[in-house]
């Protein structure tokens, strides 16, 4: 027989106690005053059952206690890193919470983008203190119910294993206390656990979500079926921007289990719509489509892209986002001076799950079933492509296989909530493999042009970088703006897009993605200038693992080593002498070449090393290459990395090592080529990812500390291109200032 739910003492006459705990009708729930329940309208309450603690926590009468992901799992470690967060505070053990995704509500807003998305590694840094308040909050009020019913003070009792005990009583379980707890007041002065009692945090944790993939419980976007499903596919115009010309669907139409062909318009985007009873079948259908496309004029290839940039680059204009000291100055009177262009391709993003979508629409209102990054940015294009209102709109937010940037744009939410707006049905919309190349949101192209200037003493003393880039925000813009000013009616979202464009908006000022990772060089250098200009060929572009920090990661780190190696210096003496104001950047560096034997590569290679700092994160990484016969293959990376705080270490090394494979595919194979708009590689055989055969074997040693948590999600990305180059040039003699890396 169960044990019973602890009854309040007599403190609390029966009349009130059934007033607030809704014994007196099994339903009936009240508010709770707690942080993060006032916008969740029937949550943070307490019923015969349950007690919503917080927007993140929920405890049952029968123990258990159900942890809210405010922030997606796409293979990134949330799942179990925020969870972690909860326990350590609330005394669980993270195996026995159960996990929900949250809906979309602003008290799950990223704080530091202030809308609800997973992205620029900042789910444990923005997440580190307020989920472990909610537990700590859960378990103080769960102590001073648990403290009423013993009459004993509360700094007399622990809490541990679900579990409030005292030194002569049996111990509470959290379940028989939630009635209890649910009218306690907030705790006015709570204390976090310090470091060197932490039973959780920084341990080498089994994943928790686990046992869901490999079992297949985890339901990802592409796996959602509803009765009655219908299965779109989408031909789209080839470049970004075309139109239907003409096209005939009479073929299509007439094919087995065909249910409706149609035209469609959403996010930027033209197109024919197949939906069928079947995914086969409409796929089968969409080659029977005959269509006449009207390409822009002017569609950008890769000629006029370069030749754009270079003109850009040629009017000595942008914005000076850096001026240290007078590198003009320091130009005149430079002794010598290296300057060096380096150019970086378009790269889609390869997710290994196709961008998926399943909405249902009917005469009540529209649910979206979405692999997203952005579920309150989903809910937003679902709206702006139907007739729905954003508060008819219910998304559920699914696993993510694989995200890297390119679910933060909402694309397939807004094609699958037309075609299933205009249906009324559900309707599973999915991208093949050919389609996700085509017609991705790139990680931009970028052209870089590098001075550095050496005094009489052949001191680096001067420093210039003129980058042309497009803005990232530009694209992102409209429904991000529309996101944060969701209470305005649909009508006024067009117009939150264009003032959001224009730098009127909330969001606009944050785009500093085209020079991240530039404008914040670390080295000591008295005279530093960086320019960015911001040039837009009309190639759509998106956040892509590590975003700027990706391409000027490889600018810097290249060319910094390419000044040590002018000056006959030592790299890593070179780097450690400009680096002296980092103490932080000197041990990642000290560590790495350690653990690399700096200067005593694996027999037949060379070595190339990098450090660059993202997302509050130093990461520096020592490459052994192998050059044979015009081919590069490498052998060994070694990276070491700081992040402050680790809450799973095995998840940090699994992070830096998806970084360390995800940075080499783009530095070897990583390109997209464009002809009259239109992308040219379709599927892996003309865009591959790295192989198992080819992936090196990694080494990831991690700096204990106390700091704050940073980012780890990204940070492996941006210095592997350039401690690769860095390496072949040691090799070959051959400096590669584009990628991908080709020898000559």
């Amino acid at each position: 027989m169960a044990e019973p739910i602890i009854t309040p003492d007599n403190s609390l006459n029966r009349r009130d106690f059934l007033k607030t705990s809704g014994l007196a009708s099994g339903a009936l729930l009240i508010s709770v005053a707690l942080p993060g329940c006032s916008s969740l309208g029937h949550k943070g309450m307490v019923s015969q059952q349950q007690w919503q603690a917080s927007a993140w926590v929920r405890i049952d009468t029968d123990d258990q206690v159900t942890f809210v992901l405010d922030r997606v799992e796409m293979g990134q470690g949330t799942y179990s890193g925020l969870v972690t967060l909860l326990c350590e505070e609330l005394e669980v053990e993270p195996a026995s919470v159960a996990v929900e995704f949250a809906e979309v509500d602003s008290i799950y807003n990223n704080p530091l983008y202030k809308l609800q998305i997973t992205g620029g590694s900042t789910s444990i840094a923005s997440s580190y203190e307020r989920v472990r308040i909610a537990g700590a909050t859960a378990r103080e009020m769960l102590k001073q119910a648990a403290a009423r019913v013993l009459n004993e003070p509360v700094a007399s009792l622990r809490c541990e294993q679900g579990q409030v005990f005292s030194a002569n009583r049996q111990p509470i379980r959290y379940g028989q206390l939630v009635h209890l707890a649910a009218v306690e007041s907030v705790p006015g002065n709570l204390e976090l656990k310090q470091p060197e009692q932490f039973r959780y945090i920084g341990k080498n944790a089994q994943r928790l979500d686990t046992r869901g993939k490999i079992t297949g419980q985890a339901q990802y976007g592409i796996d959602v079926e509803l009765p009655g499903m219908l299965y779109a596919v989408v031909s789209r115009a080839p470049a970004y921007g075309g139109t239907v010309k003409t096209y005939d669907a009479s073929a299509a139409k007439a094919a087995a289990g065909v249910v409706d062909v149609l035209e469609i318009a959403a996010a930027g985007r033209h197109g024919i719509a197949v939906v069928a009873r079947s995914y086969w079948q409409a796929r089968k259908a969409q080659q029977l489509l005959k269509i006449e496309w009207q390409t822009p004029a002017n569609a950008p290839s890769d000629a006029s892209v370069w030749r754009q940039y270079e003109q850009d680059l040629d009017q000595d204009s942008g914005d000076t986002l850096r001026n240290d000291g007078n590198f003009r100055r320091a130009a005149k009177q430079a002794t010598s001076q290296l300057q060096a262009e380096y150019r970086l391709p378009y790269l889609a993003h390869a997710t290994l799950e196709p961008q998926v979508c399943v909405v249902s629409a009917n005469r009540h209102g529209m649910e979206v079933w979405a692999p997203t990054q952005a579920p309150s940015l989903a809910r937003i294009a679902a709206a702006k492509h139907s007739r729905y209102s954003v508060d008819d709109i219910l998304v559920h937010t699914t696993w993510i296989g694989g995200g890297f940037g390119r679910r933060l744009m909402q694309d397939f939410v807004a094609e699958c909530a037309f075609i299933a707006d205009r249906l009324q049905q559900p309707v599973k919309l999915i991208f093949s493999r050919e389609e996700d190349t085509q017609h991705d949101y790139y990680r931009p192209a970028s052209l870089h042009r590098l001075t550095a200037t050496f005094d009489a003493q052949g001191q680096l003393n001067g420093w210039q970088h003129r980058l042309a880039h497009p803005k990232v925000m530009h694209w992102f813009v409209p429904d991000a703006a529309a996101a944060q000013y969701h209470f305005m009616p649909k009508f006024m979202f067009s117009t939150l897009a264009v003032a959001g464009k224009l730098g009127e908006g909330i969001l606009a000022p944050n785009d500093t993605s085209g020079y991240e990772g530039a404008n914040d060089l670390p080295y000591a250098i008295d005279n530093l200038r960086m320019d960015f200009v911001h040039s837009e060929p009309g190639v759509p572009v998106g956040y892509w693992r590590a975003v700027g920090h990706s391409h000027n990661g490889f600018v810097t780190e290249s060319f910094i080593d390419e000044l040590a190696h002018q000056q006959q210096q030592d790299p890593l003496t070179f780097r450690r002498r400009l680096l002296q104001q980092h103490p932080r950047a000197l041990a990642v560096l000290d560590k790495a070449a350690a653990l690399a034997s700096w200067g005593q590569p694996l027999p037949g290679c060379k070595q190339g090393l990098a450090i660059h700092k993202s997302f509050g994160s130093w990461v520096a990484q020592i490459a052994d290459v192998q050059v044979q016969n015009g081919s590069i293959r490498v052998k060994r990376v070694v990276c070491v990395v700081d992040c402050g705080v680790v809450v799973n270490p095995d998840i940090v090394r699994a992070q830096m090592e998806g970084g360390i494979i995800f940075g080499l595919t783009a530095a070897l194979y990583g390109k997209i080529n464009l002809l009259n708009g239109a992308v040219q590689q379709s599927n892996f055989h003309d865009y591959p990812l790295l192989r198992l055969e080819e992936t090196p074997a990694i080494e990831v040693a991690i700096i204990d500390s106390t700091a704050e948590p940073t980012g780890v999600g990204e940070p492996g990305v941006p210095p592997l291109a350039a401690a690769v180059a860095n390496a072949v040039f040691v090799a070959t003699g051959q400096r590669l200032r584009q990628l991908p890396l080709q020898l000559s």
